[in-house]
């Protein structure tokens, strides 16, 4: 798949050659009854990995979608003024239940905004607060945070009756945390159902709310990403189309992923409550990230599909652990971060066959997920983050701007289908990141041969005597050292306050590695401006956001204590 090259009266725009037919559905009956989804109402679609007698079929799941709709419209109101109205919160960790609250929400006409299982009170209080929120929805291992971030945005002792509890055994309940503590009885009747509207109209499905999803706020606070019904099955159909393409001649090929990133995250909510559905194969569901438990899964139900993040394939890659756990991979995606060509060749040298090289992908939460992907069957080793995806437009300008020539960098606009619509009730947030539908992405990239290379975030590119150094490259090369075992880059100003250098935070052994010798390896191997004049800081671990993310703001914390301390 090419990507096309125009230069025209708005600058050079990008575009992938093709472009899908994406149809005039809501989510829900693309899942549930187009001829697009693969699932049938026998297929089961989502599982407990720790137990796969816990699962749901299709059919099951949307009984209890319906069911949940009902209890939601019932007890809270919840998409009575209409849709796109009602925030309804969850803060859970994974489990095979909380498709049918996904679904039962966007029935209702509600709108699903997840929170990070890791978020303190205090941070959950204030998402729930700025979203306004009308319910929030927990399970008993979050359930203590979500009481008390409810009762710190103002909700009443326990919540004030609107802390909900998932169940996430054989039984769908959900049940309201009382004034004493208690839980009230479940709200949910099977008997009673409520299927969602249909809706077929462009312009309502464009315009609609059903997704309220927060940015991981690496470069600042977060904020809510608005996705429509148009964003989610674009999202679903353009990458998938491209997938059964690829499938369309291996008739043996069966679709098996495992969830084990977390929902609050696009990746989470696309590809796992959305692509296996319409991709009619299930998903494996674990409650959250544990390296030997997902060692376990990908070999047990020999998992053929998987998107993850740089950080557990650099597990995966220098893991003694990994041995014959991936076999039966043939599809593997990378993304949320860049990952260096010598991590991507390590990686991939675990993973099932020959034919299974690790792809990257680039997008946001702005885009729904995935802007680029590689088409399947393809490969490329130089590092690129893949070509558009079909239906989306991008340019590339410098800071002024300005269209740079191809092969030049820049930041990156993209304009499509997937493009969010805008940021929740922040339009400080949407006069700075769109210039009409052109959506400004903060990454920076160049564009040669075909393919997208991402250098680095607009915000963390280090400067140093007017020359840029991007962090991700120096990380890549701090990763490709054996005794490293992970490593992050940030930009540190001189003591003249004149400069900014950069500093390597590295997870490693000191008595087999020092700082001299790190400066050293990354002085043979990158230019004078790219040294590590800020020194080397040996650390337990790299802060990073549920999504793999390198959470720099953190790192920038802890320079300005050791600056401090040295005064």
């Amino acid at each position: 798949m090419t990507t096309i090259v125009e230069k025209t009266k708005d600058g050079i725009i990008y575009r992938a050659a093709k472009t899908y037919p994406i149809p005039d559905v809501d989510i829900l009956t693309l899942l549930f009854e187009s001829e697009h989804s693969l699932g049938r109402d026998d297929t089961v679609i989502h599982l407990c990995a720790a137990d796969p007698t816990l699962q749901l079929t299709v059919s099951r799941c949307r009984a209890l979608s319906e069911a949940t709709t009902s209890a939601l419209r019932r007890h809270f109101g919840i998409g009575a003024q209409g849709p796109g109205k009602d925030i309804v919160s969850v803060i859970s960790t994974g489990h095979y239940l909380l498709p049918a609250l996904f679904y039962g929400i966007i029935g209702a006409g509600g709108v699903f905004s997840a929170a990070s299982a890791a978020s303190t009170a205090g941070e959950l209080s204030k998402q729930i607060q700025g979203a306004e929120s009308r319910i929030l929805f927990a399970v008993e291992a979050t359930r203590e945070v979500a009481v008390k971030a409810a009762e710190e945005a103002g909700w009443g002792v326990n919540g004030g009756g609107r802390v909900l509890i998932m169940s996430e055994g054989k039984e769908w309940e959900l049940r309201a945390v009382q004034e004493d503590g208690s839980l009230g009885r479940n709200i949910v009747d099977e008997r009673q159902r409520l299927t969602w509207e249909r809706i077929t109209d462009p312009k309502a499905l464009e315009e609609s709310l059903i997704i309220l999803i927060y940015s991981s706020g690496t470069t600042g606070l977060p904020k809510g990403v608005k996705l429509s019904h148009r964003n989610v099955v674009a999202e679903a159909v353009i990458p998938g189309k491209m997938f059964r393409d690829w499938i369309a001649d291996k008739p043996s090929f069966e679709y098996r992923t495992l969830a084990h990133l977390p929902v609050a995250h696009i990746a989470g909510i696309q590809g796992y409550l959305i692509n296996p559905f319409y991709m009619g194969g299930p998903v494996y569901w674990m409650p959250k990230f544990s390296w030997p438990e997902f060692l376990a899964c990908n070999k047990k139900y020999r998992i053929t599909f998987f998107f993850t993040v740089p950080p557990i394939y650099l597990l995966i890659a220098k893991s003694p652990e990994v041995t014959d756990q991936f076999a039966s991979m043939q599809i593997a995606i990378s993304g949320a971060a860049p990952l260096g060509k010598e991590l991507q060749h390590a990686a991939s040298a675990k993973l099932g066959g020959p034919d299974c090289f690790i792809s990257q992908t680039w997008g946001l939460s702005e885009t729904t997920g995935s802007a680029t992907v590689m088409p399947y069957g393809m490969q490329d080793d130089t590092g690129s983050v893949s070509p558009l995806i079909p239906n989306m437009l991008a340019r590339i300008i410098d800071d002024e701007g300005r269209d740079v020539e191809p092969g030049q960098p820049g930041e990156v606009l993209v304009k499509g289908p997937v493009v969010c619509k805008g940021y929740y009730k922040n339009e400080a947030a949407n006069r700075e990141s769109f210039t009409g539908d052109w959506f400004h992405t903060g990454d920076i990239a160049e564009f040669r041969n075909g393919l997208f290379y991402i250098v680095d975030r607009k915000k963390e590119l280090i400067k140093y005597k007017g020359l840029q150094v991007a962090p991700a490259e120096l990380e890549a090369l701090l990763l490709n050292h054996d005794l490293i075992l992970d490593a992050a880059v940030i930009g540190v100003d001189t003591e003249d306050g004149t400069n900014e250098v950069p500093r390597a935070y590295v997870v490693a052994d000191k008595n087999k590695i020092s700082e001299e010798e790190i400066k050293e390896y990354v002085k043979r191997n990158v230019a004078s401006h790219k040294q590590l004049r800020g020194g080397v800081v040996f650390l337990d671990a790299i802060p990073k956001s549920p999504s793999g993310k390198i959470l720099r703001k953190d790192l920038r914390v802890l320079a300005k204590k050791m600056a401090g301390a040295k005064l």
